[in-house]
C-alpha cells in the first residue's frame, strides 16, 4: 500500500514541479511520476537537514510533501541546465 501512494503522491508533486518549471508540454505522466519520486528522495536526503522536515518515506505530511515538492522543482533545474545550458 505504501508504494502506490508513494506513485501517487509522487506522480502529483512531479506534476506540480513540471507546471512550475513550464516543462509540462515536454512530459508525460511516466516521466511526471520518475521526477517526483526522485525529486523527493533528493529532498528528503538534501533538504530536509536543512530546512527541517523528513522524507516522504517516514511519512506524509505537510513538511515532507514541501522537501519533496522543492526537491522534485531542484532536479527540474538540474534537468534543465544540462539540456539547455540555462534554467527557465
Amino acid at each position: 500500500m505504501g508504494l502506490i501512494i508513494l506513485l501517487v503522491v509522487g506522480g502529483i508533486l512531479g506534476w506540480l514541479a513540471s507546471i512550475v518549471m513550464r516543462t509540462d508540454a515536454q512530459q508525460g505522466i511516466f516521466l511526471n511520476i520518475v521526477v517526483g519520486i526522485v525529486g523527493a528522495l533528493l529532498g528528503g536526503f538534501l533538504l530536509a537537514p536543512l530546512i527541517g522536515g523528513g522524507s516522504i518515506t517516514q511519512g506524509i505530511s505537510a513538511g515532507t510533501l514541501i522537501v519533496s515538492f522543492l526537491g522534485a522543482l531542484i532536479l527540474l533545474a538540474i534537468v534543465n541546465l544540462v539540456r539547455r545550458g540555462s534554467v527557465r
